[in-house]
């Protein structure tokens, strides 16, 4: 089995050079681990190359000590992904290739959900915990990918575009905040980039129909019931009938798979490991505005009110997931009990499709 270095010198606080030739490769040593090569990433994109060039000149199973975030995760697993459509032989089958996380990045959405955070363990140790896992020979855990198809409008005459995901796919408000974070990087360097350009955001409802379709096994959508605590059939999916069709605006939708949070303590899924799910699903967390009973008409007023109930909500998320039992009483206002609508609809489905509309 071969061993491959690879981490990203930018990423998160800019760190993953010291930090790998400080803890990660001498542990790796004393250990008996036989790196074969080791390569700081140079561009966007690169870490991917590294891999599928490397796949090229081996034979057998590959691991591979990724030091970065989940960004540079997702570029290895679009460009392996690209590879194999192209009938490269060395990338298939996938079962080839096993990740060790070394957490560099700014959030670390897939490490911290595989490797809870928790208040004693000192930081090192922590970032540790996987590549001791590997130094163990502990189980892996295999990734549920997802795959997104971006179609442009018609008139543009374009082909469609595949995207494969790890951790999350959105839109709305947080795919607004990661396309507008990407320009703060520099002079935020830290998790509070995220948090400017979700203010910066704040009053942008999106106009959309959305369609949630069932996993095979399921056969139904199913949707998060506080009373219950559990997951229920979607009162508007059945086995002859089970497509969930929703109507916009919405302030906020995101899928997860194979996380619970987007960063240690934004518990933003938090049934994907309390009740996970029997086989593949994305786990979907929907905020509509007009849901909430003082809202009636989308105006300006409306979305700058909608604000603060919105901040409720995303910061209910960092005290352990709460905000999925939060609801509505008669006035609008956000309680954490009673017998109103939810704030958050918390679906659990096997795919989705947002059909935006001007």
């Amino acid at each position: 089995m071969s061993l491959l270095v690879i981490y990203n010198p930018v990423c998160g606080d800019g760190t993953a050079k010291s930090f790998f030739e400080q803890e990660v490769l001498p542990l790796l040593e004393r250990h008996g681990k036989n790196v074969e090569k080791i390569v700081a990433t140079e561009s966007a994109g690169h870490a991917g190359t590294i891999l599928v060039d490397f796949l090229e000149s081996v034979e057998g199973e590959i691991n591979v000590v990724l030091g970065s975030g989940d960004g540079t995760l997702h570029e290895i697993i679009n460009v392996v992904s690209s590879a194999e459509l192209k009938g490269v032989r060395a990338v298939a089958p996938p079962s080839r290739l096993h990740f060790v996380l070394v957490p560099c990045g700014t959030a670390n959405a897939l490490y911290s959900s595989l490797f809870l955070p928790t208040s004693h363990e000192k930081h090192t140790a922590y970032r540790l915990r996987s590549v001791q896992s590997f130094i163990d020979g502990s189980g892996t855990v295999p990734l549920t990918l997802a795959i997104t198809t971006l179609l442009a409008p018609p008139s543009e005459r374009k082909r469609p575009r595949v995207a494969i995901s790890s951790v999350v796919v959105s839109a709305a408000l947080h795919a607004s905040i990661l396309h507008d974070s990407e320009s703060l990087r520099k002079e935020m360097p830290g998790i509070e980039r995220f948090k400017v350009a979700a203010q910066n955001n704040s009053t942008k409802w999106y106009n959309s129909f959305v369609k949630l379709l069932p996993s095979p096994s399921a056969r139904v959508v199913q949707v998060y019931d506080p009373s219950a605590q559990d997951f229920v059939d979607h009162p508007e999916s059945d086995e002859c009938d089970p497509i969930v069709d929703l109507d916009g605006p919405f302030a906020y939708f995101l899928s997860t798979v194979n996380v619970d949070r987007l960063e240690p303590a934004f518990r933003i899924t938090p049934l994907a490991s309390k009740i996970p799910p029997a086989e593949p699903a994305f786990d979907v967390v929907i905020v509509r505005p007009m849901r909430d009973p003082s809202i009636s008409w989308d105006t300006p007023e409306a979305r700058v009110n909608f604000v603060a109930k919105m901040w409720t909500v995303l910061g209910s998320a960092y005290t352990n997931g709460t905000h999925i039992n939060l609801r509505y009483a008669a006035n609008g206002e956000i309680v954490s009990d009673g017998g109103g609508p939810t704030v958050v609809e918390y679906m659990r489905c096997g795919g989705w499709e947002w059909i935006p509309v001007n």
